[in-house]
């Protein structure tokens, strides 16, 4: 399944984004597995300990701190918006397949209301934004929902247990060092019976980029360093939710295909997105003949008819519920009273004319 969402102008690759010659358009489609391209090394996926503990120190917080506050305070920002703004739209929908009004809301991550300005106060009465980016809350857009905004880091949630009916959360996650630590405040924070629906970019994301720059950088330089952060896989998300205490578990996952001019637009949108690799091992330059090359694989592997190359983003869904009384349970182990081996007599059919 899949279908066009919108286009937008690009300037020919070498320059920045802004309105000019060439476009990119882009398409959903549902996929339940990850992609492995034979013969290219993919990069260690993101590690996750089984039982919870240690803290990882992957990511340089600070400077996906600062990275979002410039991306934040650019004057054309709001053309870098579409991949938050569609996910933000789809995380909404999921909202309001919930049958039910939430007095208090908590949007972790919330940037520039990218959840909100799809809710309707029908649904959400009242929001609470956190953002470790200040310039994002300060542009946060206007919504019928009153909200106040926090500024608070993703991983240090200042709020009290039991708090919230609902917490959402858009394209943020991907970027806490201690995800099971932090999935487990936002089960704190919810009153029983709340709900957590999320998103966050995982999976194969960005592969062809990934192996663009890791074959190019191999050929120019004799080896290569990672140049896109490591994501967790979906297969992951079920364990971690449930680790941190969530029940009626929901995950699922979408793929976002966006096409680009070249390479540079790639690489230009995902700065002015503020979502550049921050991990503490990453390599801060490219030579460019490295750039070069690697824009040359792109075309050469990844390229469509019309001469674009495709960006993928593996969109990860979560929805857990903090348990209650109220809840559906399954029943107690051992409190059937049909046998398996009963089933078969089910369906045979029953003789009525004999005598």
């Amino acid at each position: 399944m899949s279908s066009g969402v919108c286009r937008r102008v690009l300037q020919s690759a070498g320059s920045p984004p802004a309105a000019s010659a060439g476009s990119w358009s882009w398409s959903w489609s549902m996929s339940s597995c990850c992609r492995h391209r034979p013969g290219l090394r993919s990069e260690p996926r993101r590690g996750l300990s089984a039982s919870g503990r240690g803290t990882m120190n992957v990511f340089n917080r600070e400077m996906k701190k600062r990275q979002k506050n410039w991306a934040a305070s650019l004057q054309d920002g709001h053309q870098y918006d579409y991949l938050r703004n569609e996910v933000g739209s789809r995380v909404a929908d999921r909202v309001y397949d919930i049958a039910r009004t939430f007095p208090l809301a908590l949007d972790i991550g919330g940037g520039k209301s990218h959840i909100a300005e799809h809710l309707s106060k029908d649904f959400v009465e009242r929001l609470f934004l956190t953002d470790v980016s200040e310039n994002s809350l300060k542009r946060r857009r206007a919504s019928e929902i009153p909200t106040h905004g926090v500024l608070a880091d993703e991983e240090f949630l200042p709020f009290k247990e039991n708090t919230f009916d609902l917490v959402v959360s858009s394209l943020s996650l991907h970027w806490i060092n201690d995800l099971p630590g932090a999935l487990r405040q936002i089960h704190q924070v919810l009153k029983p019976d709340g709900v957590f629906i999320g998103a966050m970019v995982g999976g194969e994301t960005l592969y062809e980029l990934r192996c663009s720059l890791q074959l190019a950088e191999t050929e120019r330089e004799g080896g290569f360093s990672p140049h896109v952060s490591p994501y967790t896989a979906v297969t992951d998300l079920g364990n971690l939710l449930g680790q941190a205490g969530f029940t009626m578990l929901t995950v699922d996952i979408d793929e976002v295909q966006v096409h680009y001019p070249g390479i540079t637009e790639v690489m230009a949108d995902l700065q002015g997105m503020g979502e550049s690799n921050c991990a503490w091992n990453r390599r801060a330059m490219l030579h460019r003949d490295t750039i070069l090359a690697a824009a040359a694989i792109y075309k050469e592997m990844y390229a469509s008819e019309d001469g674009s190359i495709p960006a993928t983003f593996d969109i990860l869904y979560m929805i857990g519920w903090k348990p209650h009384e109220s809840q559906a349970r399954p029943a107690r182990r051992g409190s059937a009273n049909v046998s398996f081996g009963d089933l078969s007599k089910i369906s045979q059919p029953t003789d009525t004319n004999k005598s």
